[in-house]
């Protein structure tokens, strides 16, 4: 056996996530067949507390898909956009060009509006957009992880709808971590993972189909096979996955959520993450120098970006701040790296963020933030 040692890292990064010890062990309950009965002694709970985190009511039905949340998105991407039709993708960082690469690299007629990172949808000029280019469908995101820009996917849909196209809304780091009511959203299907928010490992795209997207799905070719909503929805309804799983992740997940909906509740793991975003501004307001990156109102429950002062490098940032956090027993987040270097090349002011989503406690939050102070003051 290899002598390699693994440091003990309190993740404070946007995913993957902390991982609680009670929620490891269960990765020792028995192994199942995934299509025998002992599988539904597991999956049954878990659609139904999925439905409840998302407030689905019937209107939506859960489906796992092997992989991450990109693979639900392009699920969405391959199952919902025909040939002959035009997919607007709308941007506002490195997480929404993922839903526009997706949709040009299985060849669909993509396009893509882009907003300045740090900003939420410009709601008239998207307006404008769809008046203009007409498309079918519109892709979006909840939740920018990337940058912690949070939409109201609501009214972003409702537009989207004025000018009849499908929305398609990507929300891998903020389910479960945020109400939701996806019953009344407006979305056709909503596309999210377990390794964020959920607080789980990597390992499931976690799929919320709706009836519409579903009917659609059955008229568009070229779905392949693991991207093909209408096979899911086939097993989803039996309560199983369309190809053998991770059944150690699933022994997780049952766990984890029954933990959340009949421990936590599901109110109060929302109000806790609202709290520790609360957190972060105030200890943002307190250090000269670092302001939030986000407008107020648009800013994650689940993640924060924070913006350095003036002549900070993203060399100070991951081989300065990081590195001595990692010595504390901290994993910190030096910003999405893509972004911090596009923005030391043109001189303009880095970020880094903070992820405060899943299980990381504001007691937990607290500690970091007082550690990671210490750091930013030696820049």
């Amino acid at each position: 056996m290899s002598n390699t040692t693994f440091a003990p890292l309190k993740l404070f990064i946007t995913g993957p996530t902390y991982i609680r010890d009670d929620v490891k062990e269960a990765a020792k309950l028995p192994e199942f067949g995934h299509r025998d009965s002992e599988n539904d002694l597991r999956m049954v709970p878990i659609f139904k507390h999925l439905r409840a985190l998302a407030g689905a009511g019937d209107k939506f039905h859960p489906a796992l898909l092997l992989g991450s949340g990109s693979t639900s998105m392009e699920a969405s991407v391959r199952s919902l956009v025909a040939e002959d039709e035009t997919i607007l993708n709308v941007s506002v960082g490195a997480f929404g060009d993922m839903y526009y690469n997706i949709a040009a690299s299985n060849g669909k007629k993509a396009e893509n509006l882009k907003f300045d990172y740090g900003q939420p949808i410009d709601m008239n000029v998207l307006e404008d957009k769809l008046k203009s280019l007409k498309p079918n469908v519109v892709s979006f995101t909840h939740n920018e992880t990337s940058t912690g820009v949070v939409h109201d996917i609501k009214a972003v849909c409702a537009l989207i709808r004025q000018y009849g196209a499908m929305p398609l809304v990507d929300g891998v780091s903020i389910f479960g971590g945020a109400e939701l009511d996806l019953e009344n959203s407006g979305a056709a299907i909503y596309c999210t993972a377990t390794q964020k928010a959920l607080a789980l490992s990597a390992g499931f795209g976690v799929a919320f189909i709706s009836e519409e997207a579903e009917e659609k799905a059955k008229t568009v070719t070229n779905k392949g096979h693991h991207h093909d909503l209408v096979k899911h929805m086939d097993k989803a309804r039996k309560h199983q996955t369309l190809t053998t799983p991770n059944c150690t992740l699933i022994n997780q997940m049952y766990f984890q959520l029954e933990r959340i909906v009949n421990e936590e509740g599901i109110e109060n793991r929302f109000a806790r993450h609202i709290e520790m975003r609360g957190m972060v501004e105030k200890w943002v307001e307190g250090i000269d120098g670092f302001d939030m990156f986000v407008p107020e109102g648009y800013r994650s429950p689940t993640l924060s970006t924070v913006v350095c002062p003036e002549g900070v490098t993203v060399a100070q940032l991951k081989q300065g701040v990081k590195e001595a956090l990692r010595e504390e027993g901290y994993l910190m987040d030096p910003g999405y790296g893509k972004l911090n270097a596009a923005m030391e090349a043109e001189g303009s002011r880095l970020i880094f963020r903070v992820g405060h989503m899943g299980d990381i406690t504001p007691d937990m939050l607290g500690e970091y933030l007082g550690k990671l102070e210490v750091e930013l003051k030696k820049l």
